[in-house]
């Protein structure tokens, strides 16, 4: 199995390094586009691509993870809007929304720039709200703001065996609630909506993988099951 985003995701919110070198200067974003693993699936590089520009990959001048030589990567693998995503100036980066007349409510609010039109030098971008609301922005309306582990726009926790996404309807909600985190509070209770998504995504993950009848279980199942067993043997009893 290739490297998975949500894995990813979860390292970077606990402070990783976005552009650190392996041993043969490669960073993740290089290696993300670079992969030719039978076991690495086109979505997931995908997804990893646009993880990692959204939380600052950066490339480099020279080499494999130079611009340039990722962008032939991409379009090699004929993932055009990959390649263009990360040939833009914008594309796939967290960005605040700046100067915009016409609904200036939404000035400061973040979005990411899911695609780039070539076209019209324009993003179709999605708030990061609840709402995730598609727009289409000029550049000069967008300015870069990468993700970090205290503003990372949404949070992403492994708790009883599996991973479950939180998002919030502004910035400021996350921000209070990482650093909620840090402190040592408690946590909220986790929403039926947030266990819906994580159930879903634990679903099509399996169901992509050939194993949506395999005995593997969450931890929280394995336990059920356990339990139940307990109260059989006590009857026999």
């Amino acid at each position: 199995m290739g490297i998975q985003p949500v894995l990813v995701a979860l390292l970077l919110q606990l402070g990783a390094y976005i552009n650190k070198r392996n041993c043969q200067g490669t960073t993740a974003i290089g290696i993300a586009l670079h992969d030719h693993s039978p076991f690495a699936s086109a979505k997931d590089k995908s997804d990893l691509t646009r993880l990692l520009l959204s939380w600052g990959a950066s490339f480099f001048s020279e080499g494999e993870c130079s611009k340039r030589k990722c962008v032939a990567e991409a379009r090699n693998d004929n993932n055009h809007k990959i390649a263009d995503l990360v040939e833009s100036e914008l594309g796939g980066r967290r960005c605040e929304i700046v100067n915009l007349s016409p609904r200036p409510e939404l000035n400061g609010k973040t979005c990411v720039a899911d695609e780039y039109l070539p076209g019209s030098n324009q993003y179709r971008v999605t708030l990061e709200t609840k709402s995730k609301e598609a727009l289409i922005l000029d550049p000069e309306n967008l300015r870069r703001r990468d993700r970090r582990p205290q503003d990372c726009g949404y949070y992403i926790e492994f708790r009883n065996g599996r991973t479950i996404r939180r998002d919030f309807d502004s910035n400021e909600d996350c921000q209070a609630f990482v650093s909620a985190l840090n402190r040592g509070e408690a946590r909220p209770a986790v929403t039926e909506e947030a266990e819906a998504r994580a159930e879903q995504a634990a679903a099509e993950l399996l169901a992509e993988l050939g194993l949506n009848d395999s005995p593997i279980e969450s931890f929280s199942g394995f336990k059920n099951k356990k339990s139940k067993k307990k109260g059989c043997k006590k009857k026999k009893k």
